[in-house]
């Protein structure tokens, strides 16, 4: 089975600003230049907490959706999570993407003294962190009994707007929760296999255009008849808009040690110019179904002529 051609949609990542506007300007400059989605990480490194900084941005923004890549479920209770992703969802006026994760930084843990429990026991209590999000965000009381979280008959308000959840993105690099995202998730992106909890030079090994047909192949088999509802998402983390594609994805490949030939085929880099790039997204879709494609700040006003050129095509 194959993924359904989705319109393309685009969104920015972005994660600290020095000033209030600074960040405002991000915000408008992002939907301004027709992004979908402006979306923030959840670490405890340098940057702005996304719950205030989403909400600053929905504010001075009118059709620009929010979410973060992603909520980790570590490091809130689930029910807190919901509770307070449902705020947002009624203040923003339903244009909240409800990113959740399981938590891969090492150093977020240690940092905050938190155990680094096994891949296994994490991904088990972001299941259970799923269950109680959606059980929060439905009509009427729920009750649930797990490993890892308990909760009876609770009735969490306010409820979203975008009833009975916001749509759900599930990113992953690994089968398991490939899967998980194949069953669950509205939105699937596409990731770098983070096992290790650092970026290393392995992790561009699990970034190549053939680990990513692996990956999708996964979500494709585990999926089954929901694939035709399922968004494909991948965040672009070498981006370079530039008449010399070659020189480029050289000068990458050596920071990151790997081929060249890696940099030109990963959906994880666009490099070249706004031409090249058009054509290799649209390549990517018919191979992998990415039809969400996520870039940094850095990028919005260089990268906006693809976005004109592909935005709901």
């Amino acid at each position: 089975m194959s993924f359904p051609l989705r319109p393309f949609r685009f969104g920015v990542q972005s994660s600290s600003a020095k000033t209030r506007a600074d960040w405002l300007d991000i915000a408008r400059r992002t939907e301004d230049q027709g992004y979908s989605c402006l979306t923030m990480p959840d670490h405890y490194d340098e940057q702005l907490a996304p719950v205030p900084a989403l909400m600053t941005a929905a504010n001075v923004t009118t059709t620009l959706r929010i979410g973060a890549l992603v909520w980790d479920n570590d490091y809130k209770h689930p029910a807190v999570l919901a509770k307070e992703l449902a705020t947002m969802d009624v203040l923003c006026d339903g244009r909240l993407e409800l990113g959740i994760g399981a938590g891969w930084m090492i150093s977020d843990y240690e940092q905050m003294g938190m155990p680094y429990d096994s891949a296994k026991i994490r991904i088990d209590r972001f299941v259970e962190g799923i269950k109680v999000i959606k059980g929060a965000m439905a009509q009427g009381p729920f009750s649930f009994s797990g490993e890892h979280y308990t909760i009876t008959g609770y009735n969490g308000t306010p409820k979203p707007i975008q009833a009975p959840c916001p749509p759900i993105l599930i990113g992953g690099g690994g089968k398991r929760v490939l899967s998980i995202a194949a069953r669950e998730a509205d939105i699937i992106g596409i990731n770098a296999t983070m096992s290790a909890g650092v970026v290393g030079a392995d992790t561009f090994l699990t970034m190549t255009a053939a680990a990513v047909d692996e990956k999708v192949d996964i979500v494709r088999v585990a999926a089954g008849a929901r694939l035709a509802d399922i968004e494909m998402n991948v965040r672009a983390f070498l981006v370079n808009i530039t008449d010399d594609a070659a020189g480029a994805a050289a000068d990458i490949a050596a920071m990151i040690g790997v081929e060249p030939r890696m940099v030109e085929e990963t959906p994880f880099a666009l490099v070249g110019p706004p031409s090249k790039l058009i054509e290799d997204l649209i390549a990517g879709r018919e191979r992998w179904g990415l039809s969400y494609i996520i870039v940094g700040d850095d990028q919005i006003d260089a990268f906006a002529p693809v976005v004109s050129a592909l935005n709901g095509k």
